[in-house]
């Protein structure tokens, strides 16, 4: 008779355990699911942004390729209004970049981050052109390769003086390879 009632005491405190954790359900709203999916929508949107930036008309360059091509060297951090120069407050980013990230980030409450990695005789070097801050953990990360030509550059020693970008082989066209990285997180 015992042995029944233990059989039986142990049968229901399984079901009651099944039970209890069937009751529980893991939604898109509980914490782990939340951030992984908010990072996933981040990605996405990011990789967006620069596919979009970096499409070009047949025997144009695309935007992002111009916003490299016209940048003078400074850093531009967003002031709750516009991109404004870390060195120079005058100096204002505009531009089909500034739009996209106004439409798309701003907007939204998202942080970035938008840096270039050229090649120089030392390796390779980081450069930020807009900075928001330090992401936080749970921050995701984009990147674009985008190619510059010798005949996109016009004055070589201006460009080289103000961005620090120089011309990584002078026996082909190719001017750099810029590596462009956007850093999206949630505020």
């Amino acid at each position: 008779m015992h042995t029944l009632e233990a059989i039986m005491a142990a049968t229901l405190m399984v079901v009651i355990i099944i039970f209890a954790v069937q009751a529980t359900s893991l939604t898109p709203l509980t914490s782990s699911t939340a951030n992984a999916h908010i990072e996933s929508q981040m990605y996405m949107m990011g990789q967006d942004m620069l596919t979009a930036l970096d499409h070009s008309p047949n025997g144009q360059n695309s935007d992002l390729k111009d916003a490299i091509i016209e940048w003078d060297g400074e850093r531009y951090v967003w002031d709750g209004n516009k991109y404004k120069s870390d060195e120079n407050e005058s100096n204002i980013l505009s531009g089909p970049v500034v739009d996209m990230f106004e439409l798309s980030t701003v907007r939204n409450g998202i942080a970035h981050n938008l840096q270039f990695t050229y090649i120089d005789e030392e390796g390779s070097e980081t450069t930020d052109y807009i900075y928001n801050g330090e992401p936080s953990d749970n921050a995701v990360i984009v990147s674009r390769k985008v190619l510059i030509s010798d005949s996109d550059i016009e004055n070589y020693a201006s460009y080289i003086d103000s961005t620090k970008i120089s011309d990584i082989d002078n026996t082909t066209a190719l001017y750099n390879i810029i590596d462009v990285k956007l850093t999206l997180w949630r505020m």
